[in-house]
């Protein structure tokens, strides 16, 4: 297995939504056909390349119950000061990574996005505390609104590394619209294991989403989004 390549792939989930981006240079915004429907529980995008890596060797798979990506979305307006910070996250990246090929592909399904999680506010520093009802008014808005989970249930991520100990060339496809962006990721490797962790800032109107806004603006989410990443992916068993 060779440790360069393996490294850039790891990286996948970050984004993210569901992942993504610490970026050095991106293209044009592509808007592409989505799903017509919310996606079932266990449900896998259209298109998304399992069968490729069911017959690849030595394929890693994403340890969902040990990754996460957590993005912190920030109030603004001027009655922001009303409102509160959030942090939104997926508990639920799924895919592959095939560490001899520098490929891999990932999906976040993102009607399971949880949005603050008291141990996520707890390490983001939040100084506020929604209410129960303040944070399911969060995720509606969030899932229904802004996301539009009916129309677009996945996010999507294919990375590759055509360079050893390059940066990572990333597609994302989000909310129907697929970018592509040149990524720096440090990648940790042990036996049997690939894990990367690492912070990234990225805009909503980059994926042609409308930050949600009320009032004429005066309480509005920021366009602007910080994004933590922490990701596992395992090796087959022998």
């Amino acid at each position: 297995m060779a440790a360069p390549r393996t490294a850039g792939i790891a990286w996948l989930a970050a984004g993210a939504v569901a992942a993504v981006l610490a970026v050095a240079a991106c293209a044009p915004l592509v808007r592409e056909t989505a799903p017509p429907a919310a996606a079932a529980k266990g449900a896998v995008p259209e298109g998304f390349p399992a069968e490729h890596y069911a017959r690849g060797e030595a394929v890693y798979r994403i340890d969902s119950a040990r990754s996460l990506v957590a993005i912190t979305v920030r109030r603004g307006g001027s009655l922001g000061h009303l409102g509160h910070d959030h942090i939104v996250a997926s508990r639920a990246v799924q895919g592959f990574v095939a560490p001899r090929e520098g490929l891999a592909d990932l999906f976040i399904p993102l009607a399971e996005l949880t949005v603050d999680e008291p141990a996520l506010r707890a390490e983001a520093g939040m100084d506020t505390q929604p209410s129960e009802s303040d944070i399911a008014g969060t995720r509606s808005n969030m899932v229904d609104k802004v996301l539009e989970v009916q129309r677009f249930p996945f996010a999507t991520i294919r990375v590759d590394r055509p360079v050893a100990d390059g940066p990572l060339a990333v597609a994302i496809m989000l909310h129907g619209v697929r970018r592509s962006f040149t990524v720096p990721a440090p990648v940790a490797l042990s036996p049997g294991e690939i894990s990367v962790a690492g912070t990234l800032e990225f805009n909503q109107s980059d994926f042609g989403i409308a930050p949600f806004s009320i009032l004429g603006g005066a309480i509005q989410v920021q366009d602007r989004l910080s994004l933590r990443f922490s990701i596992q992916a395992t090796a087959p068993s022998p």
